[in-house]
């Protein structure tokens, strides 16, 4: 997909002006409360008309103020799911799923709603009141009435924003699955740095009403880590693991991770630059399970801080310490060092 994207809106108070191109099918929007991300979901959607620009996808003209062109909604085919679900109450779950569906033109369909309903897990839920359905469910539901118009793009705004942590991290697994199998591009509008992470390929970052970069999803959390509060975030795909006494162990790299947390397939970790410790010799005794031997890759200048990005037998760890303890560490690029992280740092997120 191609999307090429230049509009204006002014609010009292607020203007937005975007100009950027994306090619990618995986592609965020990153920002803070009010920097203009709904904005442009609204504007793109042809719910709101712009005052002046241009969208563009894949070679239509959707909208254009030179050339008087508006498509309406129904004619762009970009399907959106937002913060709250927004299920038709007198319907129940199987006539929420297939309300888009039903009303789209037969030659367009190209997704089995029996394929979907078992991708998304929501058999058991068909003949529910959509009332007595969990947040999760509901936006399992919302997700899957959108997939089934068979858009050319969805725009997802802030869909995990009214979830509690623990469910967010259990509808991720069912979005990426939906869009790896039916292959629909998407917008991800976030302010999280780890949805952009887990969701994402590339990221346009909107600030006050304009775009202020586009960059990948791991640049960006790397440029954040001098001043965010859990440091960098390292995102970690394991699989196959084994019982190691009452810990789970993972293959990693030339050894393995030891945690407390575990489960079959494959599960992602998060684990902050922080807990991971640096020696510049073997430790003799430590409480801490874990004992790489890495080499350093590169050393980045965080103001009070360093972040030290290490390759540990072929895979990727930052680790973040203050500037005194790198000095005596003598970290510098190519230099081996042990990383020690405690089983309990890491969290399972799926």
């Amino acid at each position: 997909m191609r999307l090429q994207a230049s509009l204006k809106k002014k609010y009292s108070g607020f203007l937005l002006d975007v100009d950027f191109t994306v090619e990618s099918w995986r592609v965020g929007v990153f920002g803070r409360s009010g920097s203009g991300k709904s904005t442009l979901v609204q504007l793109l959607a042809g719910l709101v008309a712009p005052d002046a620009g241009r969208i563009e996808i894949d070679g239509e003209i959707l909208f254009c103020s030179d050339r008087r062109i508006n498509l309406p909604p129904e004619r762009r085919r970009i399907a959106v799911v937002f913060q709250q679900a927004h299920l038709f109450p007198h319907l129940n779950t199987r006539s929420n799923l297939l309300y888009g569906y039903r009303r789209t033109p037969e030659a367009r369909r190209r997704i089995d709603p029996d394929t979907l309903i078992q991708v998304l897990d929501l058999q058991e839920l068909l003949d529910r009141d959509v009332e007595t359905l969990s947040g999760g469910e509901r936006q399992r539901v919302a997700l899957g009435r959108a997939v089934l118009t068979s858009p050319r793009l969805l725009l997802m705004d802030e869909p995990l924003s009214a979830l509690d942590e623990g469910l967010k991290h259990q509808i991720i697994p069912y979005l990426r699955t939906v869009f790896e199998q039916f292959r629909i591009p998407f917008l991800f509008i976030s302010h999280s740095m780890n949805e952009m992470r887990l969701m994402t390929d590339e990221v346009v970052v909107l600030h006050r009403g304009e775009v202020s970069e586009q960059t990948t999803p791991d640049a960006l959390a790397r440029q954040r880590m001098s001043w965010a509060k859990s440091g960098y975030i390292n995102l970690l795909k394991l699989s196959n693991p084994e019982p190691a006494g009452d810990l789970f162990a993972y293959p990693f790299g030339n050894g393995r991770l030891l945690m407390w947390a575990g489960g079959p397939g494959e599960s992602v970790f998060e684990l902050s630059s922080k807990d991971i410790m640096l020696f510049k010799g073997r430790p003799e005794a430590v409480s801490a399970r874990n004992l790489l031997l890495c080499r350093v890759g590169s050393v980045t200048d965080l103001e009070n801080r360093v972040g030290v990005e290490l390759d540990c037998g072929g895979k990727q760890l930052i680790s973040t310490v203050v500037r005194q303890a790198a000095e005596e560490l003598d970290v510098r690029t190519g230099v081996e060092i042990y990383a020690v992280i405690k089983a309990s740092a890491f969290r399972r997120l799926y």
